[in-house]
């Protein structure tokens, strides 16, 4: 009797999806499939011990949200991961710059850039995000927020980040190089067991740059974007080309049309090829990275050289993958 139940639910559901309107029975199939929940996704390997945080969150029916701040704050608070909050390299005036930025599922965002002085520039995002009536901070301004806002002046310079500046200030010339940890990110992008998206995206940007320099990472659409309705993206790598095809953002609408995670990924680094390409400039030097995730946790990732990889955390563990890349 049960399975003649099951086969007539089938047989009905199946003449309901035929009886619709293409995008409709299109949007019908998307909400008849099992969605993999909860899930953390987080770009390079330092993201596993982050997710392994962010877990904790999750697997106890927590917050998105609430997920990524945590996750992202391991990362902030380790000195040996140097692209990122305590331990980063300084610019080229010795100074440790942080940029940050957080997004919820009801795109409530915050944002800081150029935060000097202060551990978890995450934290402070988020507190511009529901604190203040802004979106961003930066500078000296940020500064006094988070003072404001009871965070403690700490020294983010340790003593491994100081000695290389001073060996760079011998010929103080900067030559990015692919998949070093000079322009490393840590973005985190998560689904929860309600079935809402969250993402964060902090860092401490590319060793040695301009002081004043800002890069994708705080930028709500280029370094992360996250639409509850669709997916959320976040991109690691060199932040200005990120930043000239709203690249986060870019993904999240391909997912929109239809894309999967992976195909997204694939199509907005082929945009910043094709970007790069036409004004006549080589790809030798420049990394950039995304990773993705639909409502249905579904994910993917998609980078311009090898190199690039990304830890998932779901119900299946805790997983360090590699990314497909377009140059051999």
């Amino acid at each position: 009797m049960d399975s003649r139940r099951k086969f007539l639910k089938k047989i009905g559901a199946g003449s309901l999806l035929l009886s619709l309107p293409p995008i409709y029975a299109q949007q019908a199939k998307v909400l008849s499939r099992e969605v993999n929940k909860p899930i953390v996704l987080s770009t390079w390997d330092f993201g596993l011990k982050a997710n392994a945080e962010a877990w904790k969150v999750l697997s106890t029916g927590g917050r998105a949200l609430d997920a990524v701040e945590q996750g992202v704050r391991y990362t902030e608070a380790d000195p040996t991961e140097r692209s990122v909050g305590y331990g980063g390299r300084p610019d080229r005036d010795g100074k440790v710059t942080l940029d940050a930025c957080i997004m919820d599922e009801n795109a409530n965002i915050g944002s800081v850039a150029a935060l000097e002085q202060i551990k978890h520039p995450i934290s402070v995002a988020r507190a511009v995000m529901e604190k203040t009536p802004h979106v961003m901070l930066v500078g000296d301004g940020a500064l006094q927020f988070a003072q404001e806002q009871g965070f403690p002046l700490e020294n983010l310079l340790t003593e491994a980040s100081e000695k290389e500046w001073r060996e760079w200030l011998k010929t103080a010339k900067y030559e990015p190089v692919v998949n070093i940890e000079n322009h490393d990110t840590i973005g985190m992008i998560a689904l929860d067991e309600q079935g809402n998206l969250s993402g964060a995206c902090t860092t401490s940007g590319m060793a040695f740059k301009m002081h004043g320099r800002v890069g994708d990472s705080p930028i709500i659409g280029a370094g992360l974007y996250v639409d509850n309705e669709v997916g959320a993206a976040t991109a690691t790598g060199h932040g200005e080309e990120v930043i000239r095809t709203v690249g986060s953002h870019l993904v999240v609408e391909l997912m929109r049309q239809g894309h999967t995670p992976q195909k997204a990924c694939e199509e907005a680094v082929k945009r910043i090829i094709k970007f790069t390409e036409s004004r006549k400039k080589t790809l030798d030097n420049i990394q950039v990275g995304f990773i993705a995730l639909n409502k249905q946790g579904e994910y993917g990732a998609y980078c311009i050289h090898g190199g690039f990889n990304y830890a998932k955390y779901d119900d299946a563990g805790n997983q360090l993958i590699s990314s497909p890349h377009y140059l051999i």
